[in-house]
């Protein structure tokens, strides 16, 4: 049913470094580049995908109350690993890996902007 999620940013280069390194962890890349307005990251274009975009508005990007991108991982290993290089390249924490309840394994954090996202299995 998702196609592509997106994420505002008001530094857009440090948005695309962050994401570059990240998503090379899964093996994920570039899908597409909007000039100097953004990117999406994905496997494929049926596949959904990962966008950080300057707000069309012109207006400052800023992050939605409750809102949150949840990412699928492999493994529990790959949790810890995004999560961990997540906090190494200037994210912060909303959540350490572990387990939460019933089959269902997870880490939160915040990218340079604040946008939260969770990594789960």
């Amino acid at each position: 049913m998702i196609g592509y999620v997106t994420v505002g940013s008001n530094n857009l280069p440090a948005a695309f470094a962050f994401y570059d390194e990240l998503f090379s962890l899964i093996g994920t890349g570039r899908l597409m580049e909007f000039g100097d307005n953004g990117v999406a990251w994905g496997s494929s274009m049926e596949a959904p995908s990962f966008c950080v975009l300057k707000p069309n508005d012109g207006k400052t990007a800023t992050v939605g109350n409750g809102a949150m991108v949840a990412l699928a991982m492999e493994s529990k290993e790959k949790v810890d690993e995004l999560h961990a290089k997540a906090l190494e390249l200037g994210g912060t924490t909303e959540g350490e890996p572990g387990d939460r309840g019933d089959n269902f394994y997870g880490a939160y954090f915040r990218d340079l902007d604040g946008n939260k996202l969770a990594l789960f299995l």
